[in-house]
């Protein structure tokens, strides 16, 4: 079982001359349940190398059982460090895709044209793809076969207004999750703020914010089973 998880390449978390980039749980939960499960793990990201970590997610606050364990886990981190170009990966060698989030994916994922084409490509080849809390913006551009947007008329979830009004962020990014996926006629739900919660229709699944993102991991491996 081989799995490609895509990180973002994007620092800047827009005018505001902070820094920005992947959420750690939302990398750390999947892939630890992931590996657990057996998969071989590639990562990749548009520019390759080492990804960009939100300092933020980085935090104490923000600490768990994952974050933690990658802390003490040099294998993964070398394999962090060293992420493919995301423009090289080719559908054919992986059953998979999940997309980590964290701010930097609304600025580069949900425009990179490889990331859109290897969605588009993996679920015509009826593989499943993942997408935690903001990752579910890389859906933006996306398309189903018939040239209308990928998620109208599925059921999807993803970092909600609510979330982003409380991280104090919602006149920064780019887009509102919510509001791009409800725009593009998705059945969109979501609960209580901050709480787990996975969403899977078809091939796609998605979860709401970084609580979500261990139980995002398992749903996709209960589609590959």
């Amino acid at each position: 079982m081989n799995i490609l998880m895509v990180l973002t390449s994007h620092d800047q978390l827009g005018n505001t001359g902070k820094k920005t980039g992947f959420w750690l749980e939302e990398f750390a939960a999947p892939y630890y349940a992931l590996k657990a499960a057996g998969a071989h793990i590639t990562l990749a990201s548009p520019l390759g190398g080492q990804p960009p970590l939100d300092p933020k997610s980085d935090a104490p606050e923000s600490q768990t059982e994952a974050t933690r364990r990658f802390k003490e886990d040099p294998q993964a981190q070398a394999l962090l460090a060293s992420t493919a170009r995301l423009a090289d990966m080719q559908v054919a060698d992986f059953d998979a895709v999940f997309y980590p989030g964290g701010h930097g994916p609304l600025w580069d994922l949900a425009e990179d044209r490889a990331s859109i084409k290897l969605i588009e490509v993996m679920l015509a080849a009826g593989k499943p793809v993942g997408a935690v809390c903001h990752a579910p913006g890389v859906l933006r551009h996306v398309k189903a076969a018939d040239g209308t947007p990928l998620v109208r008329g599925k059921k999807v979830t993803g970092f909600t207004n609510t979330e982003e009004d409380a991280v104090g962020l919602t006149d920064v990014v780019p887009f509102l999750v919510e509001d791009m996926l409800k725009q593009h006629g998705a059945d969109y739900s979501k609960i209580g703020d901050w709480q787990s919660y996975v969403v899977t229709d078809g091939l796609l699944v998605t979860g709401q914010n970084p609580a979500s993102s261990e139980d995002a991991a398992v749903a996709l491996l209960k589609l590959l089973a």
